[in-house]
């Protein structure tokens, strides 16, 4: 059996300003779908109300995609074939717990050295992130529940 291909998708009231909190958070590039925008309305495939701009680029009004840097992507579309995190906005607002979180690792080098936990964390908040709280299980490790500007919990470590 071949390994499939995946992405996870995440449900939120602003697409584009959480593509823009988690692309910083992780260090992804925010996907350009501009280019596949521009040739779909010249085509008269899709209408004006489905477009969106945020950032100067033209985007799928309630979408947005972030990839790794160093991941393939497809330059026509600018979708990415590699890790990619891709958020949808829906009507409701999130009102429990998450199902599947994300963990943040800090980082074996960052521009000022090793990056640990507590600046991490730091970081995380600088970008809008709120800490909600520790957990030190001593040798199990170390890590921090935290939530993303839209409420999404994820854990820092």
């Amino acid at each position: 059996m071949t390994a499939l291909n995946w992405k996870l998708v995440i449900d939120s009231q602003d697409a584009p300003a959480l593509a823009d909190f988690w692309a910083a958070a992780l260090g992804y590039e925010v996907e350009d779908p501009s280019p596949l925008i521009g040739q779909l309305l010249a085509a008269g495939h899709i209408g004006e109300e489905l477009v969106a701009e945020h950032g100067g680029r033209k985007i799928f009004r309630g979408l947005a995609g972030i990839r790794h840097p160093e991941d393939p992507f497809d330059e026509a579309s600018g979708v990415g074939k590699g890790r990619r995190l891709l958020f949808q906005d829906v009507p409701e607002e999130k009102t429990v717990k998450n199902r599947l979180h994300v963990d943040v690792h800090a980082g074996p080098d960052g521009p000022e050295g090793p990056e640990d936990t507590d600046a991490l964390v730091d970081r995380l908040e600088k970008l809008g992130a709120t800490r909600v709280r520790e957990v030190d299980q001593g040798p199990a490790g170390r890590w921090f529940v935290m939530r993303d500007p839209e409420g999404n919990e994820f854990c820092a470590a």
